[in-house]
């Protein structure tokens, strides 16, 4: 992956870190299925009168809607919305990196390196010790719904990737559309229909400014940039980078929410940036295949016998 590729994945880490502290702020003024559907509502209208229509096949842009929209987004939001504080919130979240991986060799073939797995687990460690010293608190059904939240991203990744998409923007405003009726329908059924209308119609300031962050810096910035990605190189190579999202998200609420970092937390961030740098890191056998290329001369293997 280029430089330019990397600091980009680190930027959308950061966006989606600082994402966690936002919603929390939206979810004093709005019911969770609410916030998520004004989210994606704000992320197709106007750009999808703008944008072009996706190259993908459409059941691709509905499947990836209802799986990232509807699972991923309202699992995530009810979950914080029940007691899942932010900062566990992305911890938890993060267990898609490995399901990623993981899903990727199963379903699409894509065979990760020993690097890249190595990577994933000493992040994972990193992860389960920020879940350790943040000391943050979270009921089982908060849980329970971050971790699906965490399943669900990682089988939009797999979408993504098997959609083919040309145009990852396209992609992702138009399978906007496909959120909002689902989960304004689940919000009736489990708010009621008052609530919903007075929730919309009694919009404030801080919660308009959240949905303007979720949906045009979260979703259209980050989830912009997160696909182009995925769709330029492997699953394995960038869902990885999301490992750095807890620890932008633990900055980020130690900064706006003043909760504090101890020495636990410093010591977890330094794990998750090793086992992304293992990830990051060009093998040997890579560096020379790549160098041949440039010379003119014939590699050492091919790239598929080296995965």
């Amino acid at each position: 992956m280029k430089a330019s590729h990397r600091l980009l994945a680190v930027l959308v880490a950061a966006i989606w870190g600082v994402n966690f502290v936002v919603i929390e702020l939206g979810l004093r003024d709005l019911p969770p299925l609410v916030l998520t559907a004004l989210r994606f509502v704000a992320a197709a209208v106007p750009l999808v009168f703008l944008v072009p229509r996706p190259s993908a096949r459409l059941r691709y842009v509905v499947a990836y809607g209802l799986v990232l929209g509807v699972l991923k987004f309202g699992a995530l939001f009810t979950a914080l919305a029940a007691g899942m504080s932010a900062g566990m919130a992305s911890l938890v979240l993060q267990a898609q990196a490995l399901m990623s991986v993981l899903l990727a060799a199963a379903v699409l073939g894509e065979r990760p390196t020993r690097a890249q797995v190595a990577g994933v687990l000493v992040g994972s460690v990193g992860i389960g010790l920020l879940t350790i010293g943040s000391g943050g608190h979270a009921s089982v059904i908060g849980f329970v719904l971050t971790l699906f939240a965490a399943a669900s991203w990682a089988l939009a990744n797999l979408v993504m990737r098997a959609s083919g998409e040309t145009r990852p923007l396209s992609l992702l405003v138009w399978s906007s559309l496909v959120p909002p009726l689902p989960l304004l329908g689940l919000a009736g059924v489990v708010d009621g229909g008052q609530a919903v209308l007075d929730a919309i119609t009694g919009l404030s300031w801080r919660g308009l400014l959240a949905v303007a962050y979720v949906a045009y810096v979260s979703t259209l910035v980050g989830f912009g940039i997160w696909n182009r990605l995925i769709a330029q190189y492997s699953i394995a190579r960038v869902a990885p980078f999301s490992l750095l999202v807890p620890v932008f998200g633990l900055s980020a609420a130690w900064l706006l929410l003043d909760e504090p970092a101890g020495p636990t937390e410093l010591a977890a961030a330094a794990t998750v940036l090793a086992g992304l740098a293992l990830v990051i890191r060009r093998s040997r056998a890579d560096r020379n295949n790549a160098t041949a290329a440039s010379e003119g001369r014939e590699p050492d293997y091919a790239p598929a016998a080296a995965a």
